[in-house]
């Protein structure tokens, strides 16, 4: 592969971008003269990962698992009540008043709480995941349900398709796009609050290493847990990519002709 088709391959332009990023870090503390103290440069932020590795991965698996339970109650929760508020306008009207309400209960204010009901541990990081991670869930998937042709309803039930048969073949297909859309907010999202979790209390996790290097004032072990923190949301944001290729290939989002290539 030739250098210029290298650089303009869609899975190398993310590199570069982070590549320039870093490089213009480092020239505005050398610029500005930053003191070390206030930003550490690239390579301390690298050396420190490197030194601390086994730590950050020990830490990393427990921030990824209670993000993963906390996204795994999101869709089992966050699907069934989407579909209950997309078929139901009862359900709608005393549903997602309440819904919309909790959005405005600052999760870092009610965190404390999960740790006096269910002590220190994973417990309280799921439950924060999941409550950051379940909006999105429900609002996507509502919406995909609700835009399902009416048409296409209409002309199953003429030719006698039971209810059970036109969810599976017409209406979730047609609402596969927006939820993985939810999923994808909700997987950063569950992150967020799986640290919040450990910023309110726990003694493991990425969160955990974060306030002890803030105690400690290590800004290189600061920087490279939210690099590690970046690299855990970015990892299951393309897993869940790769998952919604495969489900979904025929969408228009999937085909490669959709933008014309730069």
């Amino acid at each position: 592969m030739s250098l210029k088709r290298l650089f303009a391959a869609q899975w190398m332009r993310p590199i570069i971008m982070v590549v320039l990023l870093l490089i213009l870090w480092d020239l505005a503390i050398r610029l500005f003269k930053i003191p070390q103290y206030l930003v550490p440069t690239p390579l301390a932020v690298v050396e420190q990962i490197i030194k601390e590795w086994p730590t950050l991965l020990r830490e990393c698996m427990v921030t990824t698992w209670a993000t993963l339970g906390g996204f795994a109650l999101s869709i089992l929760f966050g699907i069934p009540v989407a579909m209950l508020i997309a078929w139901s306008r009862v359900v709608e009207s005393f549903v997602y008043p309440l819904l919309v309400f909790s959005q405005s209960i600052p999760k870092i204010a009610i965190a404390p709480l999960f740790v006096v009901w269910f002590g220190f541990g994973i417990v309280p990081k799921i439950i924060s995941a999941f409550l950051l991670g379940f909006f999105p869930v429900v609002v996507s998937t509502v919406m995909g349900f609700k835009s399902v042709e009416p048409d296409m309803i209409d002309l199953a039930r003429s030719m006698g398709a039971s209810r059970w048969k036109m969810f599976w073949r017409i209406s979730l297909p047609q609402a596969l796009p927006s939820i993985f859309s939810g999923l994808k907010v909700c997987i950063t999202l569950a992150v967020v609050g799986a640290v919040v979790g450990e910023f309110v209390g726990s003694n493991s996790g990425i969160g955990y290493l974060l306030q002890k290097a803030n105690g400690n004032f290590d800004l290189p072990l600061m920087f490279a847990g939210l690099v590690v923190l970046s690299l855990i949301g970015v990892v299951l944001f393309i897993a869940i990519d790769v998952v919604e290729r495969m489900m979904i290939p025929w969408h228009a989002s999937q085909r490669a002709d959709v933008l014309p290539s730069a």
